[in-house]
This record gives structure tokens, C-alpha cells and sequence, in this order.
């Protein structure tokens, strides 16, 4: 099941020059980063990913925790005090986006988007951050069935309702999200519940090059050039993107048709290439007999979220909102 949001699709995305001019800037960075053998040059990325402390604002308090101090990986929580909320609250698992190794749970965009000014709708303010590559370490605690999670001696917070969890993945988070997802359908736990994945623009691929992909090269932020670049670094050596962990429904992934998949809301852009896989990945899921409702802004670029300025990213948030409440 699908809709449409937004209104009717223009020939080419219209941004604001701010927007422009703050994605035009990231392209080139990351472009400049992305060396010829697949290591990245985090120094020069680091140039415009700008990173915040973890604070108290707007009753909500966040908090960094360290998972695995060799490979420097961290997650960054969100608290909302029970003062501003008054009971318990859902609980929302976030993977964050950024091609698999750009940005990190302290970047100023994903601290934002998790603890957003009071203007903004207080269903973003309950997201647990983590940085992609948490997934493991993050299975890995909670598989030891009929026990509270813990992340090394972290408990999850009072006001925190473990039997309506949501996980959330944008872009290259959703990839792994995805895997994650299904691993915890093979297990039986008693105080977590999975109540639905929220997967904005997930960044799936395959061999084959879609419409999309020919059709919308040039529009912001996701070109073939920076996806196959990706791809190349992140998945195993002499994989290609028929590889599982690109093209989930494809020949060569698992079998999930028996697995147990909380319902799945799906966002995608009219101005976003990977669209066409997003929707096979929809199209694979239904046909696995799995529930999944996608939403599709026709002006909408990948990433439209980051921007408040941009329509999109308002209905987003409503959709959210309705999203986790109604389930």
C-alpha cells in the first residue's frame, strides 16, 4: 500500500540556495574524500561535518556511551524527561545514514533530527542514536532472551517502553537496519517488542542499473560515481552489489518469509535514484507477506529530511508522529 505527498512532481528539484548551497558543499567534500583505494580521507570530511556535545535542551537530555573503545564506536541517547512526557514512552533504535563511513552519532544533523528544537513535533525527540556498524554489537546484548537489554551496564531509561521499540534507519542505516531487523524476527524475547521499522530513503542497490538511476543522475546528493564508490568500500572484497547487504531481495539474500517483521513505513523522493530499488525492496517484502505502507513525495530529494526549510521534511514528521502512535 502506497501515497503520494506533496503534490505533483517538478521537472527538477526546487531548493531553497541555502539548501543548495549546503549540499553543493558536501558534494564537493566527500567527493574529495573518497580516495582511489577505498579509504577515506576524514580529515577533509571532517571540515564540514560538524560535531555537538551531548547535552540537556529542551527536556530532553542525551549521553554518549562507548561500545567498542579499539574501533572508537559509540551510540548517543536521548532521554525526554518524564516531566515533559508524563508516562512512558515508545522507544526508537536509530541507524543514521552517510554511505557507511561518513558522519557519526555526534554530527550537528543527527543530533538535530534527534533532539529537535521545541517547534518540532515531539515524536523525534525519543530517538536512540546509533552509528551504523553499532548493529552488531547491538544484537549481539539483546539475543540473551527474557533479559532487560544492556549496553555495557547501561540499562534503558524508566520512562522507556520496551514492549513498543521502532527501528529507524535512513539511507545506508537502513541496509543494515534491515538485517538487524530480521535477526531479531528469528528470536522470541519478553519484555522487547519490535512495533514497526521506519526506513527513510534506504540505501539499497544491485547490479542492474535502474530508471531511476539513469534518469535522475545529476540531481543532489546520490550520483552512481559516489554510490558505486560506496558500495565498493563497504561490501566484502570481490563482492559485487548483488551481494546480500546491497540488494536485500535479491537472488542472493535470505529467505524471510517465515521470519516474524513488525510493520514497515517506507519514505521515498521523487528526486532520489535508489527509488527504484526502494520500491523493489517494498515490492519483496509484500511478497514475503510482510505489511509495508509506502509514502512517496514526488519533489523530494534523498536526504530531504535534513532540511526543516524544505515541505517535505514537515509531512515527514506528521507521517512519523502518526506512524508510531498508531501502532
Amino acid at each position: 500500500m502506497g501515497s503520494i505527498a506533496g503534490g505533483r512532481a517538478s521537472k527538477r528539484p526546487e531548493l531553497p540556495w541555502k539548501v543548495r548551497l549546503t549540499i553543493t558543499a558536501f558534494e564537493i567534500f566527500s567527493d574529495g574524500s573518497f580516495r582511489r583505494n577505498g579509504t577515506l580521507n576524514r580529515f577533509l570530511i571532517n571540515l564540514i561535518d560538524l560535531k555537538v556535545s551531548p547535552k540537556t535542551a529542551n527536556g530532553v537530555t542525551s549521553s554518549d556511551t562507548t561500545v567498542d573503545p579499539s574501533r572508537n564506536l559509540c551510540f548517543r541517547r536521548f532521554v525526554p524527561s518524564a516531566a515533559e512526557t508524563g508516562g512512558k514512552l515508545p522507544v526508537v533504535v536509530y541507524f543514521h545514514g552517510g554511505g557507511f563511513l561518513l558522519l557519526s552519532p555526534s554530527s550537528q544533523l543527527f543530533d538535530d533530527l534527534c533532539k529537535p528544537p521545541r517547534r518540532r513535533n515531539p515524536s523525534c525527540r525519543r530517538l536512540r542514536q546509533l552509528p551504523p556498524r553499532a548493529g552488531t554489537s547491538l544484537s549481539g546484548t539483546v539475543r540473551r532472551r527474557n533479559r532487560r537489554p544492556q549496553i555495557h551496564g547501561r540499562n534503558p531509561p524508566d520512562n522507556a517502553d520496551l514492549s513498543r521499540c521502532f527501528i529507524a534507519r535512513d539511507s545506508a542505516g537502513g541496509d543494515i537496519a534491515h538485517h538487524l531487523t530480521a535477526g531479531f524476527g528469528e528470536r522470541n524475547f519478553r519484555n522487547l517488542k519490535i512495533e514497526g521499522v521506519i526506513a527513510r530513503h534506504p540505501y539499497f542497490g544491485g547490479e542492474q542499473r535502474t530508471d531511476s538511476e539513469n534518469r535522475l543522475e545529476g540531481v543532489p546528493i546520490v550520483s552512481k560515481k559516489r554510490t558505486d564508490w560506496c558500495w565498493k568500500a563497504f561490501l566484502p572484497e570481490g563482492s559485487d552489489r548483488a551481494h546480500p547487504a546491497a540488494n536485500v531481495c535479491g537472488p542472493k539474500s535470505r529467505d524471510i518469509s517465515g521470519l516474524k517483521f513488525a510493520k514497515i513505513i517506507v519514505f521515498m523522493g521523487g528526486f532520489d535514484p535508489l527509488r527504484d530499488w526502494q520500491k523493489r525492496y517494498c515490492e519483496g517484502m509484500q511478497r514475503n507477506g510482510k505489511e509495508v505502507k509506502m509514502v512517496d513525495y514526488p519533489n523530494a530529494i534523498h536526504c530531504f529530511y535534513a532540511f526543516p526549510e524544505l515541505p517535505e521534511s514537515t509531512l515527514f514528521i506528521r507521517e512519523l508522529k502518526d506512524f508510531i502512535f498508531s501502532q
